[in-house]
């Protein structure tokens, strides 16, 4: 072995062949309209060759790490904005810093790292971030004060969006690392305690973070959250996520089970598959994975790209995660409605399948032909409509929840009534309304016109929110009456008298906390835990919660025996 190279093993800085650095492959490669950190960024660099080698030529000890001691340690203080991919990518973060030595705190004061895992997708969610870091100034001028010092990391999709932004802005910003970039943070962290800034921004298109099992922060373990793929290939006209998570990839589905089967091993009773567009999953890990044949879209559905071959697909996975754990409820979301084909082997899965949720996110954005067609969305009001009325016929009582934008360019009057009509006919039980706001290097950015002002798409959103409620109440209230399954989840926000939970289709459910008899026949009365699956009778209903009171505690296998 060349000197060179037996000094830089000695200082642990070179990998055999056979242990590739995780992710090496991946920073060679950008996505769309990015560039490799560095080229004109400006960026100090960090220690030479030089200063290791010297270490390893005088012999010296490569000290374990200490938490709070040494680069590459120290408490890390997470914060968390945005959608639920946000939330998975923290646990990721997290794993990473835990194994090179980190330690966690919940109190901001005590942190000698804050990160803030950030979301790009509408203008007020950055706007938070910036907010947000005008408090965290006044912190770290205090930190320096004192001579404590004080790193401050943006990451996620603000952090790919705008990364020159982000560092030379007051330069408060220590490091910043895109949603691919999370294997480098012990790397950045330990140049950004030199003083140094630094930041890996890099797009991948084979990075999932399979090998890396997240560690879970939810509530009380009852339940998590599992990303099955990263990225999107849909180009919508309007949405940021292609360009700040980059092109579509898939997890292997053995690495995904293995964490399924990990989190059932902990109690976790309720599992969501998550990914950007899930039933457009595709493993292709395997060879013999390769020559399965392209699906078939949904009838009047079309995509922007051509059909992709080969790959296990999501109805085998969904099938091999029910088979887990008869007592855990299984979800997943964000389905695009063109991946449910008309063969409807998941929706097939759904009906048969007592552990998978009979609840449906069907993300319609407009009700509007002539808008849908704006914003790239490869169907027609006609064509949406044909596939609920499916839906409901595949699964009698499924529960359905949406996503809408209210002033997308262009959209008229006439437009945003056709959406408040499709509101009115489907009758959604859960959904999420937004006023549309323009992101750059989306297609809508570069060739339509963000023409609906502002006032008007505020009353626009509020006239979808109030049809939204009104609907979703006269949805919610037939339920009143009936028995319904609900996973306990811990005490009510509003009164510590009283327990909340969710039902099969993920609507809210509360009812006192009282001791009540246990269905497998045992004469003592119990009270009921967060993870315990519980009937509760529906007394009452509004748009967004159910009350009721307890009948028993049971199991999920018991209750889909009884019905």
């Amino acid at each position: 072995m060349l000197p060179w190279r037996r000094a830089l093993r000695a200082a642990g800085l070179l990998r055999s062949a056979a242990a590739p650095r995780p992710g090496a492959a991946r920073r060679a490669r950008c996505g769309p309209g990015e560039r490799p950190v560095g080229r004109g960024a400006a960026l100090p660099e960090g220690p030479d060759l030089r200063h290791f080698l010297r270490g390893a030529a005088a012999g010296e000890p490569r000290p374990e790490p200490q938490p709070g001691s040494a680069p590459g340690t120290g408490k890390v203080y997470l914060e968390t904005y945005g959608c639920q991919m946000n939330v998975n990518d923290t646990e990721i973060a997290w794993a990473i810093l835990q194994k090179n030595g980190y330690a966690r705190t919940k109190d901001l004061d005590e942190a000698d790292v804050i990160l803030l895992v950030t979301c790009s997708v509408r203008e007020k969610a950055e706007q938070a971030i910036w907010n947000r870091l005008r408090h965290l100034k006044a912190l770290k001028a205090r930190r320096q004060q004192a001579r404590l010092p004080l790193r401050i990391g943006i990451l996620g999709c603000m952090a790919e969006r705008l990364k020159e932004e982000i560092l030379h802005r007051e330069k408060l910003v220590d490091i910043v690392a895109g949603p691919d970039a999370y294997r480098d943070l012990p790397r950045l962290l330990d140049v950004a305690e030199s003083g140094q800034q630094a930041a890996n921004v890099l797009l991948s298109l084979d990075e999932t973070y399979a090998d890396i099992l997240p560690v879970q922060t939810s509530a009380g373990g009852t339940t998590a959250f599992v990303s099955i793929m990263r990225g999107c290939d849909n180009m919508c006209s309007y949405c940021i996520v292609p360009f700040t998570r980059g092109r579509e990839r898939s997890r292997p589905i053995a690495s995904i089970l293995q964490e399924v089967r990990m989190l059932s091993d902990q109690g976790v009773k309720e599992v969501t598959l998550l990914g950007q567009n899930v039933n457009s999953f595709r493993d292709l890990s395997e060879v013999q994975f390769q020559s399965a044949a392209a699906p078939v879209l949904s009838r009047g559905f079309s995509t922007v790209y051509k059909a992709k071959p080969g790959g296990l697909r999501f109805a085998h996975l969904l099938d091999q995660v029910s088979r887990i754990d008869p007592e855990m409820r299984i979800r997943f979301t964000s389905p695009h409605p063109k991946d449910f084909p008309d063969e409807a082997s998941v929706l097939q899965l759904i009906q048969e399948r007592h552990n998978i949720c009979k609840q449906l996110h069907l993300p319609a954005q407009s009700g509007s032909t002539r808008v849908l067609k704006a914003m790239r969305r490869g169907y027609t009001r006609e064509a949406y409509l044909e596939l609920v009325h499916h839906v409901r016929e595949c699964i009698p009582g499924v529960s359905l929840s949406s996503d809408f934008i209210a002033g997308f360019c262009g959209e008229t009057e006439e437009d945003h009534q056709q959406t408040v009509s499709l509101l009115r006919e489907v009758r959604y039980n859960v959904g999420f309304l937004f006023a549309y706001s323009m992101r750059q290097k989306t297609r809508a950015y570069h060739r339509l016109q963000d023409d609906v002002h502002a006032d008007i798409k505020k009353r626009r959103l509020e006239e979808l929110i109030t049809v939204f409620r009104e609907e979703a109440a006269r949805a919610n209230e037939a339920m009143v009456g009936q028995s319904q399954l609900v996973l306990v989840e811990g005490p009510s926000k509003r009164s510590i008298s009283e327990l909340c939970g969710r039902n099969d289709g993920n609507i809210k459910v509360v009812f006192p906390d009282a001791e009540v008899e246990d269905a497998a026949g045992c004469k003592a009365l119990v009270r009921a835990q967060p993870g315990d699956y519980v009937l509760v009778k529906v007394t009452s209903a509004s748009s967004q919660t159910l009350k009721g009171v307890l009948l028993c505690r049971t199991t999920l296998s018991r209750s889909a025996a009884c019905h």
